[in-house]
């Protein structure tokens, strides 16, 4: 079974739709998804500062990173 970890925002008054998608996609692709989740806003801040990254999700799959929710489609497309 593939695997791929999934970096996300959840805050308490928003969860991003990327990210939840991303989610979705990976589950519905037969991935086993470990889950990590920003819970905070400064959580988010710093992890985006850290990977040098403008929006969440991060998404790997088998220890390659992929991207985001769009680049996640993509990869899938290709690999499917």
């Amino acid at each position: 079974m593939p695997t791929a970890q999934i970096t996300r925002m959840v805050l308490p008054d928003h969860e991003c739709p990327f990210g939840r998608r991303a989610l979705q996609l990976l589950r519905d692709h037969g991935f086993e998804v470990e889950e990590h989740q920003l819970k905070t806003r400064e959580e988010t801040d710093a992890f985006k500062t850290e990977h040098g990254l403008s929006t969440t999700p991060l998404i790997v799959v088998d220890g390659k990173t992929i991207g985001g929710c769009s680049d996640l489609e993509k990869f899938l497309v290709a690999h499917v």
